[in-house]
């Protein structure tokens, strides 16, 4: 919906379309803070951006092929 908010805000302005969709205009203010400043992300996210980077070293490390338990496994050691 975000996305959807973001292609047409500026035909028809973010209010009117949160009114059409069950968002309120105030969560979509909040993702446009933290996307724009990450440390506004509480704790967990941030500690996810960080492990993205980690497991998709270890899939690309393995040509692609670990599925989530090899490379869970890949990742505890």
């Amino acid at each position: 919906m975000i996305a959807f908010i973001d292609d047409h805000r500026a035909a028809f302005g973010v209010e009117p379309i949160c009114r059409m969709l069950p968002i309120a205009p105030s969560t979509y203010y909040d993702h446009l803070a933290r996307r724009r400043d990450p440390s506004l992300l509480c704790e967990r996210a941030r500690r996810d951006l960080a492990l993205k980077v980690e497991v998709r070293r270890v899939f690309e490390e393995n040509f692609g092929v670990y599925g989530v338990r090899k490379a869970w496994q890949q990742l505890r050691r």
